[in-house]
């Protein structure tokens, strides 16, 4: 927290605060024993992310890069590479960066252009990979490329390059709104050379190596906005408790305690939707859905907790003189990468038309009876069939449907027959 403010106004990365959480351990810690890690799941580094993010979104951004560049390593087939690059991002402080994103291409994976053209057993690498946080101070890169660019997600693949290789060059820092903390440059690579060991996953398995590794990076995500959201909240609080108009606290109005009991709410809220997605995928189950909804909820509530904080604060929130506007900047990115919030409702709502299992009966299978208890004793013998319009959902009663229904008119096809019940 001392440096956050200073590098912020500096536009700069703090590498030395990277490297006292790497001497703390706080890096790394996803690595699995097999490799010497400590195998923490997703779930922990939530935890630790939120505690981070509530001092500085920025350098959150920054320590958790790590994660995200390791994750397709830890999730690829290679054992090769596995057992040459994870010792070393263990024993010695090395960044890796996750490259997908393009100037013309970001939440489309399947619209990568960079491309990797097979020239023996190694690929050549050509292309540009643009907003890639870390990738100025980075040693390593989990590149997406495609061995077709008409190919779409077929020809997808991906490869862990070394940033000191021949060809490959990091753009100046992008100058960005907020997370200013956090290093953002494009990526070039020019003939880049990758031997065949470098190989994260062939053309045509770089598409679902991508989805995975957002899956279980996405939660996490979403824990940088309920650090940052709770972090306001509690600046909010503390304002709110000594700040005096009209003759008192403004904490003793009722506008102002409302407003604090939803950003509470929202922090709860979004803690527990990101710890729920996490917990699935450190189950070994599908998080995909949950990680979408963790990741879009508790990025967007967090925004709206910290408008309202700066709200509370009022002139003095506005100002550079007190943490909101800070909070404000760098909050604001969480709806944008690692997939916009359009892009989880995309996902979230084709799961819920078109996968998702209702339990509830059709519409036009519903039983309403408001007569006649169907399964009262004394009167079941006597219920006559019943016959819904699928069009008005009108209830007939008798052996036939009407000849048109005496509400919409529309004609006997349109009723179906709900009562008895058939046997499934």
């Amino acid at each position: 927290m001392p440096v956050a403010w200073y590098f912020d106004e500096k536009d700069d990365i703090p590498l030395s605060v990277l490297r006292k959480a790497f001497d703390e351990g706080l890096m790394n810690n996803d690595i699995p024993k097999k490799y010497g890690g400590n195998e923490y799941g997703i779930l922990e580094g939530a935890i630790m992310t939120e505690e981070i993010a509530a001092a500085c979104p920025g350098l959150a951004t920054s320590l958790f890069d790590n994660s995200l560049g390791m994750e397709p390593l830890i999730l690829c087939a290679n054992e090769v590479l596995k057992e040459k690059y994870l010792p070393k991002l263990l024993k010695e402080f090395k960044l890796i960066c996750f490259a997908t994103s393009e100037p013309v291409m970001g939440s489309d994976v399947a619209g990568i252009r960079c491309e990797a053209k097979r020239d023996g057993d190694d690929y050549i690498l050509n292309g540009t990979k643009y907003w890639i946080t870390n990738g100025g101070v980075a040693d390593y890169i989990s590149v997406f490329a495609t061995a077709d660019p008409k190919s779409g997600h077929e020809g997808i693949c991906a490869f862990l390059v070394e940033k000191s290789w021949d060809g490959v060059s990091a753009g100046k820092t992008i100058p960005k709104l907020g997370q200013r903390c956090s290093n953002t440059v494009g990526l070039n690579f020019k003939n880049v050379r990758v031997p065949e060991e470098n190989v994260l996953a062939p053309p045509g398995e770089g598409f679902l190596l991508a989805m995975k590794t957002f899956s279980r990076t996405r939660p996490v995500v979403g824990a940088f906005g309920v650090g940052g959201a709770r972090s306001a909240m509690e600046y909010a609080i503390d304002y709110a408790k000594k700040r005096r108009a009209f003759g008192s606290k403004i904490g003793d109005f009722q506008a102002i305690q409302f407003k604090i009991a939803e950003m509470y709410q929202k922090v709860e809220t979004a803690r527990l939707l990101v710890w729920k997605a996490a917990w699935e995928a450190d189950k070994g189950l599908d998080p995909t859905i949950n990680a979408s909804i963790a990741k879009f909820y508790a990025t967007e509530k967090a925004l709206e907790v910290v408008n309202e904080a700066l709200q509370i604060l009022g002139g003095y929130g506005y100002t550079k003189m007190f943490p909101l506007e800070k909070l404000f900047r760098d909050i604001r990115l969480l709806r944008i990468y690692e997939g916009t919030s359009e892009i989880q409702r995309m996902i979230v709502s084709g799961h819920a038309m078109y996968t998702y299992q209702p339990v509830m009966p059709s519409l036009e299978d519903l039983p309403i009876f408001r007569e006649k208890d169907p399964l009262d004793p004394d009167t079941g013998g006597e219920i006559k069939p019943a016959w819904r319009c699928r069009m008005c959902g009108h209830i007939h009663h008798g052996q036939d449907p009407p000849e048109e229904c005496p509400y919409c008119f529309f004609p006997q096809t349109t009723f179906k027959k709900i009562w008895p019940a058939e046997e499934t």
